[in-house]
């Protein structure tokens, strides 16, 4: 048995977040909600939330004065409402004491499941909220509907809804020995961090495609055995990650494309353990990400 490393929660499960969706199309929900004693908001700016240790901080709607937007994100377990306030960051919001703000690629992994969740729902509705306000056919200022969930064209008359660009993310196993992996260091990194490889899917091309045409343009490498493993929300600004392990045809073959990724190299499962553990100066991805889900259950030789 490989040494202990603590368990990461991971990125995809789910949790009980009820999205309520038929709601959306009910007229006045928003405002029925927020005159709701027990509707809760969670408030963002950028991709920060209030956290206090290591939960969420939900906060009444009495308590936010200068939302830029609001959104229903749905109904908790006690079938209390849940709402989002998008707030601009020098809006003034009083958060309870010992509360701060947290970016969602800083805390989702420590956050219980259902909140991790709840905080990628709210970052990648809130990014959309924010910045696309004009509708993209004609210019024109839309106006939101669905309880924030699309936006309406009065000049054309289109429909928009937020956006979701489908991404790959692999986890390359060595063809020669089942106990060592390829990892690279991005040039945006500074070279300090390996991670698993990844990349947008193309117009026209499947995901399977995808993972063998990024993998062979950054690391060189041509690809069997692809086994897809779960996804995960990651709003920067907008991805959803799909997450992959795949078997490398040739380990020999392996280089870094020396323009996004700047190394690549081979690491057994004992330096991968060590890096895991903090106990290397490699650094892995932070547990908030897809990337160490697929290199913690590598390691842990789950299947």
């Amino acid at each position: 048995m490989p040494p202990t490393v603590p368990a990461v929660p991971g990125p995809w499960p789910g949790g009980p977040l009820d999205r309520a969706g038929a709601e959306r199309d009910v007229d006045g929900l928003l405002e029925t909600v927020r005159e709701s004693m027990n509707t809760r908001v969670l408030v963002v700016h950028r991709d920060a939330a209030p956290v206090s240790d290591g939960r969420l901080v939900l906060l009444p709607v009495s308590a936010v004065d200068d939302a830029r937007e609001w959104a229903f994100l749905g109904r908790a377990t006690d079938d209390a409402g849940l709402l989002l306030a998008v707030v601009d960051e020098e809006a003034d919001v009083a958060l309870p004491t010992g509360a701060r703000w947290a970016p969602l690629r800083a805390v989702g992994g420590d956050l219980p499941v259902e909140e991790a969740e709840i905080l990628g729902t709210a970052v990648a509705l809130a990014g959309w909220l924010r910045d696309a306000a004009f509708c993209p056919a004609c210019g024109t200022l839309t106006v939101l509907r669905q309880a924030g969930w699309s936006r309406h064209c009065p000049h054309c008359g289109r429909e928009h809804f937020p956006r979701t660009d489908p991404a790959v993310i692999v986890l390359v196993s060595s063809a020669e020995d089942p106990d060592r992996v390829l990892l690279g260091a991005n040039a945006a990194w500074g070279g300090s961090r390996y991670s698993c490889f990844a990349g947008f899917a193309e117009a026209g091309e499947s995901l399977e495609d995808t993972v063998q045409r990024e993998v062979c343009e950054e690391a060189g490498v041509r690809l069997e055995a692809i086994q897809y493993r779960g996804s995960q929300v990651w709003p920067y600004p907008r991805s959803l990650m799909l997450g992959f392990r795949a078997r490398a045809t040739h380990d020999d073959d392996a280089r870094a494309d020396g323009e996004e990724i700047v190394e690549v190299r081979w690491f057994d499962r004992a330096e991968i353990g060590a890096a895991l553990r903090g106990e290397t100066a490699v650094q892995l991805p932070g547990t908030a990400s897809i990337a160490h889900r697929l290199i913690d259950e590598w390691y842990r030789g789950l299947a």
